[in-house]
């Protein structure tokens, strides 16, 4: 008997694995479901198979604004913050140094501070220092929580790689810029791209913090989802979530494959 077996003996095992399964993707699935319901309401029944409610979605020049702050911040935030975190994971990732796990603990504190004492700090930050809510807030504030989502796949990958390829490298005199491009860069890239693809999810899901640091005209499409949820359900909000859901799938499936390929 396999050990894998052997732990679905255990009592309630079984059944409570299928509930929590039952409990995470069954909401989802009936979502994804009435997002091609015919009818005006999400929360009634279903009224036979229809797109209607894409073509709203798609015709709705808010939402699509919406959509398009949120494309562009997370696009932003992913990017400086997954440079920043292969800095940092060099920078932690060679021989120790006095403040290390200080500073390995500071670049975790983010994901680890609720995120409305998070959206409070960075409001406050903000309007201290006269930062106008905006666009340009919003990519600030998310760089920050991109930072430790990147980092940590990173910083994984990173931990093991083998350090006697760029003692080598050093020994036949290649620069510290040669060495990182054509040695490690592509050993870690399975972690960079990983990294990303989360900062980037993480990004375009975010309400709590979007709502802080937003102004007008810079709504994000969690935010105007969220704004909507408030007066009603409708089958438009179970289409652009639907749309979402398929972003995100999309991503980590493409992250997944990516690190199997260049295991």
């Amino acid at each position: 008997m396999s050990e894998g077996q052997a732990l679905w003996r255990f009592p309630a095992t079984r059944f409570t694995a299928m509930a929590v399964f039952t409990f995470l993707y069954v909401p989802i699935i009936v979502l994804i479901v009435l997002s091609f319901s015919a009818g005006d309401s999400s929360l009634s029944r279903w009224e036979g198979f229809s797109t209607r409610w894409y073509g709203v979605v798609a015709g709705d020049a808010d939402m699509l604004r919406a959509l398009k702050n949120s494309l562009v911040v997370a696009s932003v935030a992913t990017v400086a913050g997954t440079v920043i975190a292969i800095m940092a994971g060099l920078a932690t990732s060679k021989a120790r140094f006095r403040g290390q796990g200080v500073a390995e603990a500071s670049l975790a504190m983010p994901l680890i501070v609720p995120d409305i004492v998070a959206a409070i700090a960075i409001l406050l930050f903000f309007v201290a220092i006269g930062i106008p809510l905006g666009l340009f807030s919003l990519m600030l504030a998310h760089t920050v929580f991109a930072i430790p989502i990147a980092y940590l796949p990173i910083r994984a990958r990173l931990q093991g790689l083998d350090a006697s390829l760029a003692e080598a490298a050093a020994d036949l005199y290649a620069p510290p810029w040669a060495t990182f491009r054509r040695i490690i860069l592509p050993l870690i890239w399975p972690g960079i791209i990983s990294g990303a693809m989360l900062a980037f999810i993480g990004s375009l899901g975010d309400v709590v913090v979007s709502y802080f640091v937003s102004g007008p005209g810079s709504t994000t499409l969690p935010v105007y989802v969220f704004s909507m949820v408030r007066m009603g359900v409708t089958p438009a909000v179970n289409a652009i979530s639907t749309i979402l859901i398929a972003v995100s799938v999309t991503l980590l499936t493409a992250s997944y494959l990516i690190g199997r390929r260049f295991q």
